[in-house]
């Protein structure tokens, strides 16, 4: 009879891998493999959301694809609003002429604002909202022409945009009363208000002031609407005297009722330090290419006058851009 060796502990363990010392180193090597190949795959479902990044729309991506994604605020006239399922207003005007020009059809990307401007940026060019990060615009109008909100830097002194660039400027804007002859003698001075109610879109800037200036004394005065449209209704039903909005946006008004003889004010805005500002575009900061080929074709539609054509269609009066004052010897309005 032959007498069986003890089996060793590591003999025992190699068996109950894969039975004897050489199918167990196999089987061993095999066990890590899948053990690395599960830690990868792992790896990678952690990363979806990076995996699921929006697809670069670089200026040759762009042109390949053959449409532009033109980001527009929503339910803004005269800039942007939807009527009849077509997009209308100044900027979808102006995205149609961009878009013809690069040789690709318009697209609407319409935007709901959100809190701030970078928020808004944010959602609609660098990043994408977290429930569609995949949604976003090649190129974001109406965005304010300003080197000091470009380089804002936050409290640890990183810069809060620099994901983006600001760029083309096409226009100047400023704030602008609307106010009833017929209650009101020709607005010179916005204390008249402290005895005169005053519309305005609720949360906005003209709130704002209007709701602090001298003292506090207007604020019982300000009637708050949720847009300028709103509250010139309310001003032709006799409600308030007045409204307070962007120039573009009342002079849309007066010319959607131009019976009713409400006229513009020519009154300042003390206290308010920034009266004038442009307004350009935005893209994200890889695709500084698609930002110089609308610039450029931007700047033709200024310079040639196409610009205030755009403005004079919906009523608007138009101010050059600050930043073509200097070159073409023109002052803002």
């Amino acid at each position: 009879m032959i007498q069986q060796r003890p089996t060793t502990s590591n003999e025992m363990n190699s068996t109950r891998l894969g039975g004897g010392p050489e199918g167990g180193i196999v089987t061993i090597t095999r066990y890590y493999m899948a053990l690395v190949l599960t830690m990868f795959t792992g790896a990678a479902i952690g990363q979806e959301g990076i995996l699921d990044r929006p697809p670069e729309r670089t200026y040759d991506a762009v042109i390949a694809s053959g449409f532009l994604k033109v980001g527009m605020y929503q339910n803004f006239p005269p800039y942007s609003y939807e009527q009849d399922g077509v997009a209308k207003g100044i900027d979808a005007d102006l995205g149609r002429r961009i878009a013809e020009r690069l040789g690709v059809e318009f697209q609407p990307h319409w935007i709901v604002p959100d809190e701030t401007l970078g928020d808004d940026l944010r959602n609609n060019v660098w990043k994408g909202h977290y429930l569609a990060k995949r949604r976003l615009a090649d190129v974001m109008m109406r965005v304010p022409y300003d080197k000091k909100f470009a380089y804002m830097q936050d409290s640890t002194g990183e810069y809060m945009n620099e994901q983006v660039v600001l760029f083309g400027p096409y226009q100047q804007e400023q704030w602008q009363i609307a106010y009833n002859p017929a209650k009101l003698d020709p607005v010179s001075t916005i204390a008249v208000f402290r005895y005169h109610p005053i519309g305005v879109e609720i949360d906005t800037l003209p709130d704002f002031y209007l709701s602090s200036s001298f003292n506090g004394s207007i604020r019982s005065q300000v009637k708050h609407y949720n847009n300028v449209g709103a509250a010139f209704d309310g001003m032709l039903a006799g409600d308030v005297s007045a409204v307070m909005g962007m120039r573009a946006e009342v002079d849309f008004e007066l010319a959607e009722h131009p019976d009713d003889g409400m006229v513009p004010a020519t009154n300042g805005f003390p206290g308010l330090t920034k009266q004038v500002w442009d307004v350009g575009m935005a893209v994200k900061h890889t695709h500084r290419q698609l930002g110089y080929a609308i610039e450029a074709i931007v700047d033709e539609l200024v310079r040639g006058g196409e610009m205030e054509a755009l403005f004079a269609r919906y009523g608007a009066r138009y101010s050059i851009p600050g930043y073509y004052a200097e070159v073409l010897g023109a002052q803002a309005e």
